[in-house]
């Protein structure tokens, strides 16, 4: 069951430029395959800045369709290399109608798959409930030559519901493009709490679900567009753990670069014989996870 599945995360501090920002990307791409890559994660909305510190109209104008450039893009960049790109776009699906979409390219340009997030935030400097409609797609993995790839994005990555209907759905590996970092005004202790929170929550799913998990992470400062003296500093930190919660690899919390790990999917089988939780799941007892609360 011993198969090597060569991973690259691309942590990036992005800028206003999109034309930019495809350039770092597609040259860390390349630097990746050289490196022996088969799949490799982008972070969540990696074409621009992240524009949901506020709600303003023009933004839209940054989504595009699906196929569209990107996807056309990054496609014809996954076949020349023969490699996996999972990808994070901001969707236009119809006039009024977007989301925050990953598209993962398969090895031969085609898309694969894509899943569009389905928890959608909605606090100081992450309003994306004004740009992204809920996903309608299910949890669902996206079969590749690599593997069966159980995307999500960001916010999903919280919710334990998620990553096991991934994982009953036949997921091999649980992916996260995510874009999280810190508020100026909390102090280093909250600061630390947050982040520890962060990996802790997706350790445990890897380890409730006998699943690798991929987080992929931006990095830097992004200023608020009404108030550059305020923004958010992305946290970076992507890591990777394997399906017992143990860490592979983790980047820095402040620098842009490529993270370089290796999995073997063919292990979830045997965390799962001596871990056997799909085995013992009470599936008649838990029909109450269908109510929004219990009121008392």
């Amino acid at each position: 069951m011993s198969r090597k599945l060569n991973l690259a995360l691309i942590q990036q501090q992005c800028n206003a430029d999109p034309s930019t920002n495809r350039v770092t990307i597609t040259n860390a791409i390349r630097t990746a395959a050289e490196q022996h890559a088969q799949l490799v994660v982008l972070q969540e909305l990696h074409n621009s800045y992240y524009f949901c510190q506020s709600e303003d109209n023009r933004k839209f104008d940054l989504a595009e369709s699906i196929p569209g450039p990107s996807s056309e893009y990054f496609g014809a960049l996954a076949a020349e290399l023969g490699i996996v790109i999972v990808t994070s776009l901001f969707e236009r699906r119809a006039a009024g109608l977007y989301h925050n979409t990953a598209v993962v390219l398969d090895s031969d340009g085609r898309i694969a798959g894509q899943y569009r997030k389905m928890h959608i935030p909605d606090d100081p400097g992450y309003y994306e409930k004004f740009y992204f409609t809920p996903g309608d797609q299910g949890f669902e993995p996206i079969n590749t030559s690599v593997g069966r790839l159980g995307i999500m994005v960001c916010w999903d990555q919280w919710f334990p519901e998620a990553a096991r209907l991934m994982a009953l759905a036949g997921a091999e590996l649980l992916i996260y493009p995510t874009a999280i970092g810190w508020d100026q005004q909390d102090d280093d202790a909250e600061q630390q709490r947050q982040l520890d929170a962060w990996i802790t929550v997706q350790r445990g799913h890897a380890i409730s679900n006998g699943l690798p998990v991929i987080s992929c992470n931006r990095t830097g400062f992004e200023a608020h567009p009404d108030n550059p003296a305020t923004g958010i500093q992305f946290w970076g930190s992507s890591f990777v753990t394997g399906p017992q919660g143990e860490l592979l690899a983790r980047a820095s919390t402040d620098q842009s670069e490529t993270l370089l790990a290796s999995i073997n999917p063919g292990y979830n089988e045997e965390v799962r014989r001596i871990w056997p939780f799909l085995r013992d799941r009470r599936i008649d007892a838990y029909h109450e996870l269908l109510q929004r609360y219990r009121d008392q």
